[in-house]
């Protein structure tokens, strides 16, 4: 399994924008690419801005080329995201995933 890891930075005032964008329209985008097998989206505030961390989880570097095209390294945004973002890490970074724990329960969102 690979686990691919990003990081964007939002105003406080875009921070909430930025995060519905990810609900409701990234996320379930990446749900229809075959090998998608989910992920979490941290946020902290972080020097007057809000940092946010995507750990997108995928079954192999095909199914993460299959989202971010040739040039996986890539970080990949939606035009809204754009406006959204103050700044951003340009790469993504991918880690092959050696042990993982399923959460104990059900985990609390926001949303």
């Amino acid at each position: 399994m690979i686990a691919r890891h990003w990081r964007g930075w939002t105003t406080p005032s875009h921070a909430d924008a930025y995060e519905t964008l990810l609900r409701d329209v990234v996320i379930p985008g990446l749900k229809a690419i075959d090998g998608y097998r989910g992920g979490y989206v941290l946020r902290r505030p972080a020097g007057g801005e809000i940092e946010f961390v995507v750990i997108n989880l995928f079954d192999s570097l095909d199914a993460v080329r299959a989202f971010a095209g040739p040039e996986y390294e890539i970080a990949v945004f939606e035009p809204e995201a754009k406006r959204l973002l103050s700044r951003v890490e340009p790469k993504a970074v991918h880690y092959e995933v050696a042990h993982g724990l399923p959460p104990a329960g059900p985990l609390k969102t926001n949303a």
